[in-house]
């Protein structure tokens, strides 16, 4: 198949490298001149595990390519993505759909026979049909199928999750396009990468309503965490013994400062505004926004706490800033709201993450940055892990306590046993854990 991925984000990039790797002939599209160039010399502006490899190989095998040209790939196209950025709108909450509509209509004018226009980037529930309106508009001899087929992409694992999905959703309707999206992912075994085809309207939501759930799982068990750091239970043993009732799982239900990233923080909001907007709203995903949002700087307290009940030019030490390991991504990232609220208290903060610091001097410029975590910890009245990187699960505590100021350790993930770290001379605290 000839595909054209319209944006080389985190969701175009990575699609558009995985489609190159079933066997098609894929064309990423940027208008931004720079990332296209960059791309073409492989170098990934972004930070993905394998995305590097996997650039190089496709490359090398004439599958893959970059251009900041729209109109000739999009002519030769089977299949147009559009994988554009979807953020909230700072007005109201609601997903901005400006870039998709404005890559539907430049998709509109360029096609040149039945051409299928798929969107791969979170949008509302409506969506498709807009952009069929757009398109009609902008080119009335335009023969196209609107299609919806929403990306469910880990940030640190989404080359697995697309070669490997739990399930590909795909909503149409128009019969025409199945064969060609059919075709697209027949790579999968379908035994165990079901496709779900079903109406376009219910892809769109079946994105929100399975990420808005992971979202309530992971307000849910913070909440009982805080519930256990009162009763004197083990958040960690609670979790366990919920996750295994298969009716529950296992997963997202790791307490922590709360949910971050790409998706979770505006698909929630999203739906939210939606619902609201067909007077259906749902008030579970409303209350879990605002839980979210207060917990995060929530967690500043604790630090306070374990500092002796005063942040006024203490020093604290940051340990990852990135909203996960394996990524470097800090949109909506804990952190942010964390060390701010920090700051707030008059703190003096130092951090290390082993990629997420480009992007944090950017934003977070009140802060000094460290090259390692002995940098982090000299003279340190605290330590506090904020991401769960594999860099910080091996801290070496007879050295990190000769360097700081008061053995203090802050530990937002729970990475470490409290025994452990209390026999190494620190002071410890965790989240939801009293033992």
């Amino acid at each position: 198949m000839r595909i054209a991925i319209i944006g080389t984000g985190y969701v175009g990039l990575v699609s558009g490298v995985c489609l190159a790797e079933f066997g098609h002939d894929v064309v990423c599209i940027d208008k931004v001149a720079d990332k296209i160039e960059k791309l073409k010399v492989g170098q990934v502006p972004i930070f993905e595990p394998g995305l590097d490899t996997l650039i190089d190989s496709n490359v090398k095998a004439g599958r893959l390519s970059f251009s900041t040209d729209l109109s000739g790939p999009v002519a030769e196209a089977d299949v147009v993505f559009i994988a554009v950025g979807t953020p909230s709108r700072k007005s109201d909450g609601h997903a901005d759909l400006q870039y998709v509509y404005a890559a539907a209509q430049e998709v509109a004018r360029a096609v040149k026979g039945f051409t299928v226009i798929v969107t791969k980037s979170t949008v509302p529930v409506g969506t498709g049909d807009e952009i069929e309106r757009l398109v009609a508009k902008a080119n009335p001899d335009a023969d196209v199928a609107v299609v919806s087929n929403p990306e469910f992409l880990r940030e640190g694992a989404a080359i697995e999750d697309f070669m490997k999905p739990d399930r590909v959703v795909i909503g149409m309707n128009d019969d025409r396009a199945q064969a060609q999206m059919e075709a697209i992912y027949a790579p999968l075994d379908p035994a165990k990468h079901p496709i779900v085809i079903t109406a376009r309207r219910t892809a769109e939501l079946i994105k929100y309503a399975a990420n808005s759930f992971l979202a309530l799982k992971l307000a849910y068990i913070n909440e009982i965490a805080d519930l256990c750091e009162y009763v004197g239970a083990n958040i960690q043993d609670v979790s366990r013994g919920m996750g295994l009732d298969t009716r529950i799982g296992r997963k997202f239900l790791n307490a922590g400062p709360g949910y971050g990233g790409s998706c979770f923080p505006k698909d929630t909001l999203a739906l939210v505004k939606t619902a609201q907007d067909h007077s259906a709203p749902i008030r579970l995903i409303e209350t879990i926004v605002g839980i979210n949002e207060t917990r995060k700087r929530a967690m500043a307290r604790k630090v306070e706490q374990a500092v002796g009940g005063e942040l006024r030019d203490k020093r604290i030490g940051i340990l990852g800033l990135t909203f996960k390991p394996d990524t470097d991504d800090i949109r909506e990232s804990p952190a942010l709201s964390i060390v701010q609220a920090l700051l707030d208290k008059g703190a003096v903060l130092k951090a290390y993450d082993p990629e997420g610091m480009p992007a944090a001097r950017e934003i977070m410029p009140d802060i000094g940055y460290c090259d390692t975590v002995e940098d982090v910890a000299d003279d340190a009245d605290a330590l506090v892990i904020i991401t769960e990187w594999k860099h910080f699960r091996d801290l070496d505590f007879a050295d990190l306590k000769t360097r700081m100021a008061a053995p203090v350790l802050v530990d937002f993930r729970n990475i470490y046993d409290r025994k452990q770290v209390a026999d190494a001379g620190f002071y410890y605290d965790s989240v939801g854990r009293a033992d």
